[in-house]
C-alpha cells in the first residue's frame, strides 16, 4: 500500500491517516527499507527518547515544539502496535480498548455508581493488584511487586521507595533521610580510597538510591530537579567559556584553581 500525493487526503487529522500512513512505510513491497527492519526491540529505544522530549517541551514552556513531540510519542504507540498486527498479536484498536476499559475501571468515582462516587480519590494500588490477581500474576505477593526490572533507573528506584513506604518501611522525616545520605556519601569517600571499583560501583548506587529518597521526601522530582542542574551547569559553563575567549584563554591550558575562579565568575554572572 502506498501513499501518495494523489490519493492522500489534503489534510492528515485523523488517527486512520497515521494509521494508513505506518502501514505504508512497514508494506514488505513498497515500504521504506529502513522500516521494514525494525522490530519492537529497536524500536523501544526511540519511545523512550521521545517520552523525554515531550518532557523537555514542557518543560520549557514551548507548545509549538510538544504539538510536535507528542505526535512523535503518537508514532511509537502506532509503530508498535502495527508490528504487534503483523504478527497477529494485537490491534491499533485493542490498545485503545485497553486503555478506555482500564480507565473506566481504575476511575469509579468518575463512571460508577452513587456510593462509588462518594469515594474520591481512587485507590490505585488496590486496583492494579486486582489486575494482576486477573491475569495470574497474583504469586508475587510482595510489597514490592508490579514494578519493571525494565523502567529506567531513577523512576524505578522512586517507585519501590513509594511502594515501601506504603506499608510503612520509610523514615519519618527528611533529616533522617539527609542523614542516611550523609553516612552514603562518607562510606563512598571510603571505597574510593580503597581503590575497589566493585566497591565503589556499590557505594555510588547507594548514594544515588538515596539521593532519590531525599527528592521523595521534599516532593521534588529527581528527574526533573537534576534536568535543572544539567541546564543550570551548561548555562554557567558556556558564560566560563565566554570569559576564557574574551581573556583570550584556553580552558584545556588552565589550571584547577584557574577553573575555579571562572566557574566563580560565571555563577556571578548568572
Amino acid at each position: 500500500m502506498t501513499v501518495s500525493n494523489e490519493s492522500a487526503p489534503k489534510k492528515f487529522n485523523q488517527i486512520q491517516d497515521l494509521l494508513k500512513i505506518m502501514r505504508a512505510l512497514r508494506d514488505p513491497d513498497h515500504g521504506c527499507p529502513w522500516d521494514q527492519q525494525q522490530d519492537f526491540a529497536t524500536i523501544a529505544p526511540y519511545t523512550i527518547e521521545e517520552a523525554y522530549e515531550v518532557a523537555d517541551a514542557i518543560a520549557r514552556q514551548d507548545y509549538d515544539e510538544l504539538r510536535d513531540e507528542l505526535g512523535d510519542l503518537l508514532l511509537q504507540v502506532v509503530y508498535h502496535a502495527q508490528m504487534a498486527s503483523e504478527q497477529s498479536h494485537f490491534q491499533f484498536d485493542d490498545v485503545v480498548e485497553s486503555i478506555c476499559n482500564k480507565m473506566v475501571r481504575r476511575h469509579p468515582h468518575v463512571f460508577g455508581n452513587s456510593d462509588q462516587l462518594k469515594q474520591g480519590k481512587p485507590d490505585w494500588e488496590g486496583f492494579k493488584q486486582q489486575e494482576r490477581a486477573q491475569r495470574g500474576d497474583d504469586e508475587d505477593t510482595s510489597a514490592l511487586a508490579g514494578v519493571p526490572i525494565g523502567l529506567q533507573s531513577m523512576l524505578r528506584a522512586k517507585k519501590l521507595q513509594k511502594k515501601a513506604s506504603r506499608v510503612n518501611f520509610d523514615w519519618s522525616n527528611i533529616e533522617a533521610v539527609l542523614d542516611k545520605l550523609q553516612e552514603e556519601v562518607d562510606e563512598l569517600k571510603q571505597a574510593v580510597a580503597s581503590g575497589q571499583q566493585e566497591h565503589i560501583e556499590d557505594e555510588l548506587g547507594d548514594v544515588l538510591f538515596c539521593a532519590i529518597n531525599v527528592s521523595r521526601h521534599s516532593q521534588h522530582d529527581a528527574d526533573i530537579a537534576l534536568q535543572k542542574a544539567s541546564n543550570k551547569f551548561e548555562r554557567r559553563f558556556r558564560i566560563v567559556e565566554q570569559i576564557a575567549n574574551n581573556d583570550g584563554l584556553n580552558l584545556k591550558d588552565l589550571s584547577e584553581d584557574e577553573c575555579e575562579d571562572l566557574w566563580r565568575q560565571a555563577k556571578q554572572a548568572r
